[in-house]
């Protein structure tokens, strides 16, 4: 194989299979469906919802959870504003509920921002009901601290991905499934959008943004220098599109310097003709879904 041929199969090794797929919509739709009925009066199964986090963005991997914000009317927030105490986790918990009608033997737990639903596969959703605003975002409850109401725009964050993975030859969306793949192979304090904030930056300045698989082994070396170059005392980055704060969990720098010295001797073990020694120092990287 060659570099091209390994890393289109290790973009395609990433991605959720159709049945997955499948079953995530028929879930979403499920859900949609219940919080139209509880809360709209319709049997609508694709109104009132969206698809964020990850999985929103396009930039998911085969073990992805599925984030989704449902809308509820205004004067459900109207209702829970005017709690004495913490309306926020009431509202949770009157959602919680709700779901548990279409739902009653799946694990289901209301707290913090989002209510979550695990299922028996191993797949699991964590649902966000939300107010939409005249701009489009989302006010959202957060019930930590005795309860508050936070704004996200998670359409701006999407749209932004979106644009620019058009424009990069959908290099962005790829990278960003790579750079999760090491995440997780490496154990890398990275959340989901710090990735997707920093492939971003990375990619709309990189010099073969409009290339193809053959430069991966190249965008791959390029971007965990980019990486382990960033300022240790770098505590956050703005999202694209709605340039909200993305906070780091750890610093990821050293991790990064060491898969950029495996780029290297990869790509030194490709220019010999050595593949298989290639191959396997790709996978301390990236992990068992990098071709062997």
């Amino acid at each position: 194989m060659s570099v091209s041929e390994y890393f289109s199969q290790f973009c395609s090794n990433l991605r959720m299979s159709d049945s997955t797929v499948s079953t995530i919509q028929q879930r979403y739709k499920q859900i949609t469906k219940r919080i139209n009925q509880d809360y709209w009066n319709s049997t609508s199964d694709t109104s009132h919802s969206l698809y964020v986090g990850s999985y929103g963005r396009g930039t998911e991997i085969w073990t992805s959870d599925i984030d989704v914000i449902v809308q509820l009317p205004y004067a459900t927030y109207q209702k829970f504003n005017n709690y004495s105490g913490n309306g926020q986790s009431a509202l949770l918990q009157e959602v919680k509920g709700v779901l548990q009608k279409t739902y009653s033997n799946s694990y289901i737990k209301g707290d913090g921002q989002v209510v979550g639903i695990n299922f028996s596969d191993g797949n699991s959703f964590e649902i966000v009901p939300a107010f939409i605003n005249d701009d489009n975002s989302y006010t959202y409850p957060d019930t930590n601290n005795g309860g508050s109401w936070r704004q996200t725009d998670p359409r701006k964050e999407i749209d932004a991905m979106n644009s620019r993975n058009n424009s990069t030859n959908k290099n962005l969306k790829r990278l960003c499934r790579m750079a999760r793949a090491w995440k997780n192979h490496c154990d890398v304090g990275m959340s989901g959008i710090l990735i997707d904030t920093l492939a971003y930056k990375f990619i709309g300045d990189w010099e073969n943004k409009d290339k193809s698989y053959l430069y991966y082994d190249w965008m791959s070396r390029d971007f965990f220098k980019y990486l382990k170059d960033i300022d240790k005392d770098q505590n956050y980055w703005l999202a694209p599109g709605s340039n909200r704060y993305v906070w780091k969990d750890k610093n990821f720098q050293n991790k990064a310097a060491t898969a950029h010295d495996n780029a290297l001797l990869a790509i030194e073990y490709e220019s010999k003709n050595r593949t298989s020694s290639a191959k396997l120092t790709w996978r301390k990287i990236y992990g068992t879904k990098f071709p062997s």
